[in-house]
């Protein structure tokens, strides 16, 4: 569970660009959740005198996820063979998922399936079901920027739920979560939705369902039901200055989530809209310098060059007001309006420049990856984490043959790690904790000179290296490194990745 303690912390979750329908499978089997079903359980006029039907139908498509993951703690000297060996701890974790189909897709959080110190995927999920059964389930996707994640077991006929259309949630409408609190099993709660939309000002994308719903480690990733028995939400976090529950409660919307989901699904990473600016909210201030009402509308602080916006012939200083006809308010910026917009779809913006309104059209684009949103700024000791589908070509090839992800070394990234500004070469973004190279203490922010006496500075480059130790029949390949108040020094990494 995702705990906030006293103040909220930045989280990101959000909507994509994709608009997909969950379907039912073909064949004889409903979802527990058929309207047909629950019209038995549940009367019209609000909620039942008990929820125990309801619930009967619901709770065998709701699953206990455990997780181990072997986590690499450090390096040690072996003063015997004159070698680095490294310190291995078993980590153990879990929460709760749901099943959303009969052959056995589960949805639940991505930091459920998450652990280690940069964030990796761990090493084995186990699903139980209601009636016991287990299944080591495989990691279809994942998605770090929504907290969603996709598994698979192999089973079939077995019970599952549908999404709802949650953008129909109330306030004060009643919700039923089931989950795996605290190690307990399967439990159930009820109570109201307190907010929609509730943006906790941690990034673009969060929006959020709050409800006093009791909620506690455990029951992340979990569903939400509403008293028709669709999932409305997706269990998420907390907010508690005590780390338990005190009925301040978030879920991701299942609008957000389904697109997400749909994506992993094929195999895709889901796509976020762009504009490519700086922008600033309307704050009393700025409202009073322009002459417009608080929050409405937010500033155009910066342009990308070449950039949907500036091609769109969007200026410094425009204030975008609204986005495709909808108003650009704190709950509804244009960062969260934009990226869940489909990139390549030709959207209306309507601005006020030097006092007069008029309307630009703008073709979205796609926005990048965060790491590269955040600039040229390079912290060696950030959490790090090697990506679930590597690009393909030589960002895969070094990935799977070296256990490693790699990016140019510019004068800026070198002057952030501490080493010469003209350094030549290719730093290391993050390395597999279980890969030969970080057995042999290769980390982030190491540099890489050569590869088999050859200088790099491309991803190419060291792919080629590799490939063509392999062709030689060399199972390793020799990396000059240079880290930060050290020489250069030549590393031994076999080339299978592991």
């Amino acid at each position: 569970m995702r705990y906030v303690y006293g103040i909220t912390s930045a989280l990101l979750a959000g909507g994509t660009a994709l608009a997909l329908v969950t379907q039912s499978p073909v064949g004889a089997q409903v979802a527990q959740n058929e309207k047909s079903e629950i019209a038995k359980v549940v009367p019209r006029s609000g909620a039942p005198e008990s929820f125990a039907d309801l619930v009967e139908q619901l709770q065998p498509a709701v699953v206990n996820i455990s997780t181990k993951q072997e986590v690499t703690l450090g390096v040690r000297l072996n003063p015997f063979a004159g070698t680095r060996e490294p310190i291995t701890q078993e980590q153990q974790g879990g929460g709760s998922g749901f099943l959303i189909s009969a052959d056995g897709y589960i949805v639940t959080n991505n930091h459920v399936i998450t652990g280690g110190p940069r964030g990796e995927q761990v090493n084995e999920v186990t699903v139980t079901l209601t009636n016991r059964k287990e299944y080591r389930a495989k990691i279809v996707g994942r998605d770090a920027t929504s907290d969603l994640a996709l598994l698979k077991i192999d089973a079939t006929g077995l019970p599952f739920v549908k999404f709802g259309d949650s953008n129909k949630a109330r306030v004060g409408d009643w919700v039923v979560a089931i989950g795996n609190p605290l190690g307990l099993g399967s439990t159930v709660t009820a109570g109201i939705i307190s907010a929609v939309q509730r943006n906790l000002g941690s990034g673009p994308y969060d929006r959020y369902i709050q409800t006093d719903t009791a909620i506690n480690r455990g029951n992340s990733g979990g569903p939400l039901f509403d008293l028709q028995g669709n999932v409305v939400g997706i269990t998420n976090m907390l907010i508690s200055p005590v780390g338990a529950n005190i009925g301040v409660n978030f879920a991701i919307p299942a609008d957000a989530a389904i697109p997400v989901i749909e994506a992993l699904k094929s195999g895709e990473r889901p796509q976020r809209g762009y504009l490519g600016v700086g922008i600033v909210p309307m704050t009393d201030d700025y409202a009073a310098a322009v002459g417009l009402p608080k929050d409405r509308g937010e500033i155009v602080q910066r342009l990308e060059d070449g950039g949907p916006a500036a091609k769109a012939g969007l200026k410094r200083g425009d204030i975008v007001t609204k986005v495709g006809g909808k108003d650009v308010t704190p709950q509804q910026s244009l960062s969260y309006l934009i990226a869940n917009e489909k990139p390549g779809t030709r959207v209306p913006l309507e601005i006020i420049r030097d006092g007069k309104t008029t309307t630009l059209t703008v073709t979205v684009g796609t926005r990048p990856p965060e790491e590269e949103l955040n600039g040229s700024s390079f912290d060696p000791e950030a959490e790090q984490t090697l990506p679930d589908e590597p690009s393909e070509g030589a960002d895969q090839a070094i990935q799977e043959q070296l256990g490693m992800a790699v990016q140019p070394l510019t004068a800026d990234i070198a002057r952030d790690i501490g080493i010469d500004r003209n350094s030549k070469g290719l730093v290391i973004a993050a390395v597999a904790s279980r890969s030969d190279a970080g057995a042999k203490g290769l980390r982030r922010g190491d540099v890489i000179l050569s590869i088999n006496r050859s200088p790099v500075t491309t991803a190419e480059a060291l792919a080629k290296g590799v490939a063509d130790a392999k062709k030689a029949g060399r199972s390793a390949v020799l990396l000059e490194i240079l880290r930060r108040g050290q020489q250069p020094a030549f590393v031994a990494i076999r080339v299978d990745g592991k």
